[in-house]
């Protein structure tokens, strides 16, 4: 695996640059952690990672755990009949699946959200659809009441394969701040202290 430093070669290379047996150098290194609210600038587009097509399967589970009754989710029949001419994907589920698309750079630092405000299903979605999903920061401030927390406001666009618009929201979470969080490439946010490779097994 190559990484970023010894992509680009130079004095940073960590290759042994004489073909010699040298072992390399073993560390650490910090994944994505995702934003903490310093890190947010009004203006700001994020487009997330991963497109996710959407299945019949996912649209059944959601339909029934949900306990949506609405036939347009899960009879064919009737649905056939409707303008659309087969079965919708519960809005619900697309609004579930864009925000859950977004948290790797929104919310992933985030202690609770306040709020999910102007939501607009813009297009239907069917099953086979591929959503893609964008937040841009149209609001940021400080916390009132937590000295630990900022209040980050963004809007959340989904696309289909297509280009076109399906859903759109603004969502407000509660992010932590960089100065209380202790992240670390030992102990990345999720694992418990002790578990895995730590800095003594690499001395």
């Amino acid at each position: 695996m190559v990484r970023d430093s010894d992509a680009h070669g130079g004095e940073g290379d960590r290759g042994d640059g004489d073909g010699g047996d040298a072992e390399p150098e073993r560390r650490l290194v910090g994944g994505w952690e995702g934003r903490y609210y310093e890190d947010f600038a009004v203006g700001d587009v994020y487009k997330h990672p991963y497109g996710r097509t959407v299945t019949e399967t996912d649209n059944v589970w959601f339909t029934n755990l949900s306990m949506n009754l609405n036939p347009m989710h899960f009879n064919e029949a009737y649905a056939a009949e409707t303008e659309f001419g087969e079965r919708l994907v519960d809005g619900t589920f697309v609004i579930a699946l864009a925000v859950g698309m977004s948290v790797i750079d929104v919310s992933a630092n985030a202690t609770a959200n306040l709020g999910y405000d102007e939501i607009r299903h813009h297009a239907p979605v069917f099953h086979g659809d591929t959503l893609f999903a964008e937040s841009e920061v149209v609001a940021k401030r400080e916390s009132s009441s937590r000295d630990h927390v900022g209040i980050v406001t963004t809007e959340l666009r989904a696309y289909n394969q297509n280009d076109e618009l399906v859903l759109s929201l603004e969502r407000t979470p509660m992010v932590l701040k960089r100065s209380h969080a202790e992240p670390s490439a030992a102990r990345p946010t999720g694992w418990p202290e002790g578990i895995g490779t730590q800095p003594e097994d690499l001395e």
